[in-house]
């Protein structure tokens, strides 16, 4: 299997969630109209912390990765998401089990 995958964490600035959740649904119709190698783009709201959203990505190699990085849409996104994030904290993920919407198996 060569999935690569991200977890991303952003902390947003107070009062931004709005426009920074705007900002994610207008890329994420891009994502899906235009990266058929990125399997999962998950946005997620995090309970009881209003600040939060919580990416779960999957990619199905680090060239669809590497292409999605390339993409005018998500250049967009960051540039712009500046303005709404206070911090930002990702890590790389390496699959070694589990169950995929390709439907490989780590």
């Amino acid at each position: 299997m060569t999935n690569f995958g991200l977890f991303v964490r952003f902390t947003l600035r107070e009062g931004a969630g709005e426009a920074f959740d705007a900002l994610m649904r207008e890329t994420t119709a891009a994502i899906q109209a235009h990266e058929p190698g990125t399997l999962v783009y998950a946005c997620h709201q995090v309970e009881g912390a209003p600040n939060e959203r919580i990416f779960y990505e999957l990619y199905a190699d680090l060239d669809a990765f590497e292409e999605h990085e390339r993409q005018p849409h998500t250049q967009h996104f960051l540039a712009e998401r500046t303005k709404h994030v206070e911090k930002t904290e990702v890590d790389r993920l390496q699959p070694y089990a589990g169950k995929y919407p390709t439907g490989d198996e780590a």
